[in-house]
Formats: structure tokens, sequence, C-alpha cells
């Protein structure tokens, strides 16, 4: 069965020993953190922290969960799939965002059972929600009565961490239709927090197109603990003709029900646990940070809008959903590697050359990515290097870009820097292209928000990149191969006899 809120998935989750509950007082400041990178280093389970308390003794009302994507399998789960089938996910992306024409009258009939699935799965409005048992207004709405976390020492202020932030643009266009991003928001008071969203984001491209059109400050609900489908669509490279609350009812299998929020014209999953309305400022901005981020460095401090608090609502018992960000391995990073099966497909729709595709999880989630290709032609890896760069906007921060054939294993850095070590030459084989966007987060940029790319060439080399003979790639025959792997055992040597030669 689909899991309708986030209380089914965990439910799973403690049947099948992936969730454990801490009944010991445990501060949300530090204390939590610390807790986590030790369970995240050793693929530990998600936790629920039953008796949570501030950093003044403050015992809060409502248990906190954390480490819930903490391994690719729990990610795999919240998307109704095993591990193995996470590229089936993206085939489907791939087929929604640039649908080929059907190559005949079978082909198109096979297609139509997706399309009606897609379709019905548009979202239901419901006028009940369990989301909106409590409803806080005016003088009752108090941040700090959440038990947000205070992830690093020397952060200015607790830090929301898993927010599912709903926006919607200004116009009847696709393109301002309903966004869910995951923006990290600084409290600043009772009712006030900081909207960090980067400019290429959905909700700051909605906020930006506000400002052009509108007066009044952009609407936004923010909603902490929604169902695991909802929350992962949110960090999917959804295409832009739909929106993300489609998609989770596609990865769910189900619609998802929606609610109308109470101050704010927009819509919300009404099995979520806790949900903030607002209003983004259009003109009022605050120093955000500086804050503990997936580099393993605190960024700078930056300005972004203020948003202000209208209305809280809740469930009766509900469930805090948190996380941190650091250094690999966090949270970002294991979802970047489950994610990583579904940018295959949609790299290869674009470039069937490609064989694979890999984020290191030590390149911070997305600045190294690796790549082998069937080349085909010269300069064929720098035709790839440069579509990685620009196909998905999810790639523009990506600093580097290693290009290697479909005989080097792209996941194993060993294979990655033996074709680096014998394939490249560095005038030759390096690609530096100066001036291009980078995440701000990024101290080892001249300018913020402005740096270079570099695409390493480590594919084999044809004429004209070459003029001399290339080498022929050592081998053993087959059956030798063969013979060994059978006698092994009568051989009597240690270790496992597993055959080296690909």
């Amino acid at each position: 069965m689909p899991y309708a809120s986030l209380r089914d998935f965990m439910a799973r989750l403690e049947r099948e020993g992936r969730l454990v509950r801490v009944s010991a007082p445990v501060s949300t400041h530090l204390e939590m953190t610390e807790i986590q990178t030790r369970l995240l280093a050793e693929k530990g389970p998600a936790v629920l922290f039953e008796n949570p308390v501030g950093p003044d003794g403050q015992r809060y009302k409502m248990p906190v969960l954390v480490n819930l994507f903490g391994t690719v399998e729990r990610v795999a789960w919240g998307m109704e799939r095993e591990p193995h089938q996470l590229r089936e996910v993206g085939e489907t992306l791939a087929f929604l965002r640039q649908p080929e024409p059907p190559g005949g009258f079978r082909e198109a009939m096979e297609m139509l059972p997706l399309l009606k699935t897609v379709m019905a799965m548009k979202p239901k409005s419901v006028g009940y929600a369990p989301c909106q048992e409590v409803v806080l207004e005016g003088d009752q709405i108090d941040l700090s009565q959440l038990p947000i976390q205070g992830c690093w020492p020397g952060e200015p202020a607790p830090l929301i961490t898993w927010p599912l932030v709903v926006t919607r643009g200004p116009s009847k266009k696709r393109e301002d239709d309903f966004n869910l991003g995951i923006y990290r928001m600084q409290v600043t008071g009772r009712n006030t927090t900081l909207m960090r969203w980067l400019k290429h984001r959905g909700g700051a491209q909605h906020h930006q197109r506000w400002k052009q059109e509108k007066r009044e400050p952009l609407p936004a609900a923010v909603v902490l603990g929604a169902d695991p489908g909802t929350i992962l669509a949110a960090v999917t490279p959804v295409p832009d003709t739909l929106s993300e609350y489609q998609f989770a009812g596609l990865l769910r299998g189900k619609k998802v029900e929606l609610v109308d929020c109470r101050t704010v014209p927009l819509k919300v999953p009404a099995e979520a646990e806790i949900v903030i309305e607002g209003h983004v400022s259009l003109d009022q901005y605050g120093d955000e940070g500086p804050y503990g981020d997936h580099t393993g460095y605190y960024n700078s401090v930056e300005q972004f809008p203020v948003f202000t608090v209208s209305c809280i609502t809740m469930r009766r018992d509900p469930i805090y959903l948190s996380t941190f960000t650091g250094r690999p391995p966090d949270e970002p990073s294991v979802l970047g590697e489950a994610l990583n099966e579904v940018f295959i497909p949609l790299f290869r729709q674009q470039f069937p050359e490609i064989v694979d595709f890999w984020l290191p999880p030590e390149g911070c989630s997305y600045r190294i990515a690796v790549v082998s290709m069937k080349k085909a032609y010269p300069g064929h890896a720098k035709r790839v290097m440069l579509g990685v760069w620009s196909y998905l906007r999810q790639f523009m921060y990506t600093k580097w870009v290693i290009v290697v054939d479909d005989d080097i294993d792209a996941r194993d850095w060993k294979d990655v820097m033996w074709a680096v070590s014998t394939r490249m030459d560095p005038a030759r084989d390096i690609t530096v292209i100066e001036s291009t966007p980078i995440d701000y987060l990024d101290f080892a940029s001249p300018e913020s928000g402005l740096g270079s790319k570099i695409g390493l060439d480590a594919t084999n080399k044809w004429p004209p990149e070459t003029k001399r003979e290339w080498g022929e790639k050592l081998y053993m025959e087959q059956q030798v191969v063969e013979k060994v792997t059978a006698r092994w055992a009568e051989l009597g040597l240690p270790g496992s006899g597993k055959p080296i030669w690909k």
C-alpha cells in the first residue's frame, strides 16, 4: 500500500528494524547532529528522539525524527521501490521530459497506459486534513515551541533543515504552477525566518517573477513531515511541465491529497505533520548564516528575504522532521547517491553514448562527476562534458567532469585514476571554462557565485587528437582466466580468487 503519510513510512521502517526510538533526553543543540554523523557513517537507522530538549533545558512537546533518508535503501523505499529499481524512476522521467514520437501503432499503444497514469495522478483536494487539527494564529504563533535543531557550533540561530516550501508564481503559465523545494530557514524571531533559496531554484524564480508583477509579498507554505513520496519529489528533477505533487502521486501510485491553507492561497499535503503558512517579503532581507554546509565549511553571510508567519497548523501529536548538512556523509549526499541512478536515464536519453554517470559522495553531492561513454569520434568526450554542464540545471554548479571510455568503471577511483594517468596529456586533454555560475558556498571560486569549470578527457585518443600510435591494453586469455578460477580451491591459495580482468 502507498505511504499516505510520514507515519505510514515510519511504521514500515520500524517493522523492518530501520527505525529506533530513543526515550532518553537528547538536546536539539549539537547533540543530535553528533549522533546523526555516527549513524550515517555506519548506514544506521532512522531515529525518533521521543524527549528532545533545548539548550536551556526546555522540554519540547513533540518528538524529533532524524536520519530518515540516511541510506540508499530508505530513499528507494520512500519512492515505493527497491534500490535496484531506482533507474526505472529515471526512465519514467526521461519519457515525461521529452517523449519521442512512437515508432508505430503498437509502440503508441504501449505508451498510453503511462500517459493515462500520469494524468490520473493529478492531486485531489479534500476538505478535512489531519495537518489542521491544531491551528495557531496571532499571539499563539511561536517558533521557539518547535524543537528546531542547532546543528553546528557558532551558528547564529536554530535552523529549519527539512522544510518543504510550497509556492506559486504570479501567472497561470506552467512555470508558475505549484513548486516544491527544500530551502533551509534561519529562525529570526517568534514569527519570522529567512528563506534561503538560490537564484536558480523554483521558489526563488517564483519570488523574482512575483516581484515584477505584484506589490504584496509572495504567499508560501512550509510543510514539515510530508509523506516520503512528496518529500522526494521535491528533490527529483521533475520536468517543468509536471508539478511535484503530480509526480509524487506517480511515485506513490496514489493521488496526493491536498487541503487549502488557512491564510494563504496555496494547497498542502493533508497528511503532513506541521504546516507553517506565511509570506516572503519582496523588499525586506536579512543576513543569513554563517551555517555549516555540505562543503564541510561554514558558508559566508548572505542576504535572503524575510518570511513572516501568519499561521501554524499541525496534527494533535505532531512529529518534527529534522536533519543536518555537513561534510559527507550526510543525508544530502545519500540522496545524491540514490538520485544518481535517476539521472542516468535522463542523460542517456539526450546522450545515448553515455554508459554510466557517477557523483562520488566525497565530491559534496554534485561538484565532481565521472562519465563513462562509448567514444565514436575525435572530440566526442568534450561534447559529453559540455552536455553534463548544460542539459540538467542540477549540474550547472559541477566543477569537475571526468570523461572515460566504457572499459573504465566510472565508480572505481582506482580505475578512473589509471585512465587519468595513462590516457591524458594535461595540456591537450584539459578543458577550462571561466566565468561560469558557481555555488556561492564555494570559497575556492574567485568571485561569489562566479568561477571556472574543468573537464578531463581521460579517453583513448584518436587521430587527429594524437599523431602517435596508441598502445594496446593488456589482457589475459579468457581460457586461462576460467582455468585458474576452476582450479583456485585445489591450489590452496588464500583469498577469494576472483578474477580481476575485465
